[in-house]
């Protein structure tokens, strides 16, 4: 640690023994900022303490690491800036290397710098996606000959000076090594090589000939130096002393100028390591490490010395691999879930060949692929030998795979992937009932994945196998398996109460429970047309998995929001939710450019080519549920735009074809484009349907959507009463959506009915909902009927003030404007408090405004 000019510096190196020791490089960057932890948020405070191994715990997601990490960057940089150096990124352990890149993508505000600092060959990508890269080239030629000529000790013919200059890559230690050590008829000699070796190769067989010549004492020390890597000179000069070498063993090698020994132990160049290491026997390594794991025993690091302890084994050892074993579970204890996943592949290997080593590589990949490092997971899993699997093994692994082909995007496995999840509840049978009622509850979540498209298996079948799957063991899975069946077998009036049980379950589950089970009650809540408990628990999943860092939790969380609002509170909303999304992805390294709800496209205004043409490409990968959304997002643009044939030919087949709670979402819509297209006796039994969903469930808005669809197939002497009976009930649900459209069908019918002044009364109403929600297809319906009454209306744009604002704006702005704190804001965004602050300013200025009461004015809630 250091300073300059009020700068304080902090400093962490990578190191190669360390790199499945989870967290390693951060703890030692950030100890010295002790100090600020209890100025950021307490749920950071102590995943930051747990993933350095000094709490108990939860093990913390690494992007909640991430964000304390962030938080307390800030903090300290409030006193003085601080600048975070970090050399050999390339041997960082994989979680602090993601927090280091999380918080490099979240940088905007706070007076902090991160420099990584890694070998050009080696850099860590893709882990860091989205960072700012600066490649550092060589000397310029002429440069770099004269650095040769200057370091070499005979003159040297300028035409080769280019030469070796150019073959070096004008790397100015090679260039001064080389001149220093070697003649110039060597020099001559090495450029005039027909096949001259890469400069890393040329510069460590330099080194390991420098080496050669020191003496035996001195060379097995500087083994010892290598193999511990960390450079901690207490436990280099403990394992020499064991080794029985003297206390000046390390004195040529510094003479030699190879290392500096002072508190801690560093090489001239990694390439000097490189070459103390493998220059050794193997022999004396595995003897090095043997001492060097004792010792890391001796000062319980467990985790050091069950690696030293493999790096000292000839082949397999189950003793060791016991240990690498517990060294992985400490790790994942940690939050370290790709550090285990390193530690588990490394005990298989030491593992004798059987079913034990498979079900180690197995778990290997189960925890790369929870920690999203699928190819690392792929490759685990092509080491499985399936055959010595028992069924449960085999079950695990069929889980497995499918959570790969969903991660990859393997159109094969996710179009077969509930029938994959069935088969593995089938090998959990009367084996492991647990894990077979998770197989159920999975085999449908994919499900509605890939929805109609779904190949080998059937809604029929899916329904029974899950039904019979509910009297395994009690519990929440249990009750959800119920419903979840019901929902699939059962007639509507049957099912409801089953399905409430369920959701009554969501409504009184905790925060871990929520995470667990929250998703699939989406499917429940809209079957049951209740949307506003359906929102409520998606945000309060949200809400838990950011208090969590459950990532990857949050990511789906929000994306089913975005996906959700478009239909209950409008475009507006639904790209909210989109943006939280894509910065979301971005500051976890991911192309946030690839975040498109393409329902929201159509909506918005898209053309319907390419709208299609995206849904089409989905339909390939796999995704049915993306193209079911997407045609519904372009049916209802097409009822907007008075295209109304058009969209009872888009429905009509989609109804036939009916896929749970997906299909009850279309058939409000069905009514509505038959009406208008004269195909009324056609869509009638879906207003049975409909009618029949509001006499059972009840909710407001199911009511409000059943009476607007039944006014549209009504008389004249009776759609009215219909029609403000739609009004009446939508006006109690949130749906803003659905509120806008029976004002505005209402409106039409008005006007139809030669009463022009209710007519524009209903009709403002309903260009008004339309524009705050940002709907621009029906806004222009609306705004069409409205001058049909002979009322000039002047173009209004959506957004509420908010259209100069980026999204990111836009979202904190709208979150300020609810009253949230920039901390809360900040724990939402995954930002800090002075990016939010930074944000808002440039709000403020934007509006025009001087506060957040203003800003609450300025920015309506939709």
């Amino acid at each position: 640690m250091g300073a300059a000019r009020g700068l304080r510096v902090v400093r962490a190196d990578g190191y190669e023994a360390e790199a499945a020791m989870p967290f390693a490089a951060l703890q030692r960057l950030t100890a010295p900022l002790a100090a600020h932890l209890d100025s950021i948020p307490p749920r950071q405070a102590a995943a930051l303490r747990i993933a350095a191994g000094l709490d108990r715990g939860a093990p913390p997601d690494r992007f909640l690491v991430g964000l304390g990490t962030l938080s307390l960057l800030a903090a300290a940089g409030e006193d003085e800036p601080l600048a975070c150096v970090i050399d050999d990124a390339h041997f960082l352990d994989p979680e602090s290397l993601d927090v280091f890149a999380f918080v490099s993508r979240r940088l905007q505000a706070e007076r902090v710098a991160i420099l990584l600092a890694a070998r050009a060959d080696a850099l860590p990508e893709p882990r860091t996606g989205g960072v700012p890269t600066l490649r550092l080239d060589g000397l310029a030629a002429l440069d770099a000959v004269q650095l040769l000529t200057r370091s070499a000790d005979e003159p040297i013919d300028p035409y080769l000076a280019v030469r070796i200059a150019a073959e070096t890559g004008g790397n100015p230690l090679a260039l001064v090594d080389l001149a220093h050590e070697l003649t110039a008829r060597q020099l001559i000699a090495s450029s005039l090589s027909e096949e001259p070796s890469p400069i890393g190769e040329r510069l460590e067989s330099h080194y390991r000939e420098r080496l050669a010549a020191l003496p035996g004492p001195t060379r097995l020390w500087l083994l010892a130096a290598a193999a511990e890597s960390t450079g901690d000179r207490t436990v280099i000069e403990a394992a020499a002393s064991r080794l029985g070498l003297p206390p000046d063993a390390s004195s040529a090698a510094e003479g030699a100028d190879l290392v500096s020994v002072h508190d801690t132990i560093r090489f001239r160049h990694p390439l000097v390591r490189l070459a103390a290491y493998h220059g050794m026997p193997v022999a004396d390594r595995r003897r090095v490490h043997e001492v060097l794991s004792s010792l890391m025993d001796d000062h319980g690091r467990d985790d050091l010395g069950a690696w030293h302890a493999a790096s000292a084994t000839s082949g397999t050892d189950l003793e060791v691999a016991d240990r690498m074993e517990r060294a992985a579970d400490a790790a994942g204890g940690r939050g370290g879930l790709v550090s285990r996943a390193r530690l588990l592949a490394r005990a298989a290997e030491l593992t004798p060949d059987g079913a034990g080593r498979d079900l180690r590589l197995l778990a290997a990949a189960e925890t790369a692929t929870a920690a999203g490092a699928a190819q690392l997971a792929s490759e685990l899993v092509g080491r499985i030998d399936v055959a010595r699997l028992d069924p449960v093994g085999e079950g695990r692994l069929l889980m497995l795979r499918v959570g790969m082909a969903l991660f990859l995007g393997d159109a094969e496995g996710v179009l077969t992937a509930s029938a994959t999840m069935l088969r593995a509840a089938e090998l959990f049978h009367g084996l492991v009932p647990e894990l077979e009622q998770r197989a159920l509850l999975a085999a449908f979540e994919v499900l509605l994945t890939a929805e109609w498209a779904a190949r080998d298996v059937t809604l029929p079948e899916l329904g029974r196998r899950v039904t019979e799957g509910a009297d395994l063991v009690d519990g929440p899975r249990a009750i959800a398996l119920r419903a979840i069946g019901a929902h699939m077998l059962l007639p509507y009036p049957e099912a409801v109460p089953i399905m409430r049980r369920a959701v009554d379950l969501l409504v009184a589950a905790d925060d871990a429970e929520l995470l667990e089970f929250g998703n699939f009650g989406v499917a429940l809540t809209m079957g049951l047309w209740d949307v506003e408990t359906c929102v409520r628990l998606l945000e309060r999943t949200a809400a838990a998995a950011r208090d969590a860092g459950a990532i990857q939790v949050l990511d789906t969380t929000l994306w089913l929001l975005s996906l959700l609002e478009l239909l209950h509170s409008g475009p507006a909303a639904s790209a909210q939710y989109t943006a939280q999304v894509r910065d979301l992805r971005h500051a976890i390294g991911y192309d946030s450019e690839q975040v498109v709800n393409v329902s929201y496209l159509a909506w918005s205004g898209a053309s319907y080519e390419l709208v299609e043409q995206v849904a089409e490409q989905a339909l390939a990968a796999g995704f049915g549920g993306v193209w079911s959304l997407a045609m519904t997002g372009l049916g209802i643009r097409e009822i907007a735009d008075g295209r109304y044939r058009d969209a009872f030919r888009r429905f009509e087949p989609m109804v036939a074809r009916e896929f749970l709670q997906v299909t009850y979402q279309q058939l409000p819509e069905y009514v509505e484009a038959g009406a208008r297209a004269g195909r009324s006796e056609a869509v009638r039994p879906a207003l049975a349907r409909l009618q029949l969903f509001a006499a059972e469930s009840g909710t407001p808005w199911i009511l409000g959507v059943a009476a607007r669809s039944a006014a549209l197939l009504g008389g004249d002497d009776e759609s009215e009463p219909l029609y403000l009976a739609a009004i009446e009930h939508l006006s109690r649900s949130t749906s803003r959506v659905d509120l806008a459209r029976a004002h505005l069908v209402y409106g039409e019918w008005l006007r139809r009915m030669k009463r022009r002044r209710e007519a524009r009364e209903q009709l403002r109403t309903a260009l008004d909902l339309f524009t705050r929600v940002a709907a621009p297809a029906f806004a222009a319906r609306a705004r069409r009927e409205l001058e049909a009454t002979g009322e000039h209306v002047p173009h209004r744009e959506p957004g509420g003030g908010a259209e100069a604002l980026t999204p990111q704006e836009e979202t904190v702005a709208r979150m300020a404007a609810d009253g949230r704190t920039n901390a809360e804001i900040g724990a939402t965004l995954f930002i800090s408090a002075n990016t939010v602050d930074y944000h808002l300013r440039k709000v403020f200025r934007k509006l025009g405004i001087t506060s957040r009461r203003q800003l609450a004015e300025r920015l309506p809630t939709t």
